[in-house]
């Protein structure tokens, strides 16, 4: 079985007290820190931006941060995260003119690249650029707004990005992850996993609840379940 990471959104945290939530959720289990960047323009809302990475990073969290550019243009946010302590830096194949270049960027940058479907986006954009990958984040919902239902025919597409990354021979590393990201929550997770998915993003059903241990604790058990 493929290890797994669960990465809770720090849109759903307290930003009151952000540096204290994302050390309490991490000693809760959590595996990576997934930064939901929007910039009123690819999406309709504004989230955050490099300088709270780099708060992060300097308020003395060493996991993993996981950025999800729903942002346009992105070369210039890709140099800011990368200088900003981002570990995984993943973006939309429409916001930018030359995917392999911002590929190139990223990896130039010290950081792993993603590149990031939409609901309605088609697999043809990773048909060149898969091996160059160490992430595809597959959206589950529209991109913009947390708290949104899970789209159920995203099983069909994480599934199809499971052959395809199975096809490269690559699993055993696990060089290129499989993210999901969008209404994941205890009660869907198995359902995802047995799909292919094997990094887990989660927002609300992990800040929303009183105890973020238990709930990533179920989380694994039913990831587990899948096989």
């Amino acid at each position: 079985m493929r290890d797994v990471l669960i990465a809770p959104s720090i849109l759903s945290a307290d930003f009151a007290r952000l540096g204290e939530e994302v050390e309490v959720v991490l000693d809760a289990g959590a595996d990576v820190v997934h930064f939901d960047v929007m910039d009123n323009h690819y999406v309709p809302n504004l989230t955050v931006g490099p300088l709270v990475c780099r708060a992060l990073r300097d308020h003395g969290i060493t996991a993993p941060i996981d950025v999800h550019l729903m942002a346009r243009p992105v070369d210039r946010l890709v140099h800011d995260f990368a200088a900003a302590g981002a570990t995984y830096i993943s973006f939309h194949p429409e916001a930018t003119e030359h995917v392999d270049r911002t590929i190139g960027l990223i990896r130039e940058l010290g950081c792993k690249p993603g590149i990031a479907l939409n609901p309605a986006t088609p697999l043809e954009c990773l048909n060149f650029t898969l091996e160059k990958l160490d992430l595809v984040l597959v959206m589950s919902v529209n991109p913009g707004f947390g708290g949104q239902a899970f789209i159920d025919s995203s099983l069909a597409k994480l599934a199809a990005i499971r052959a395809r990354i199975d096809a490269l021979g690559r699993i055993a590393g696990n060089e290129i992850r499989l993210e999901v990201d969008g209404g994941v929550k205890p009660d869907n997770i198995r359902r995802i996993a047995a799909a292919g998915a094997d990094m887990f993003v989660a927002g609300s059903a992990i800040f929303g609840a009183e105890d973020y241990a238990g709930v990533i604790a179920t989380m694994r058990k039913e990831i587990a379940a899948a096989g």
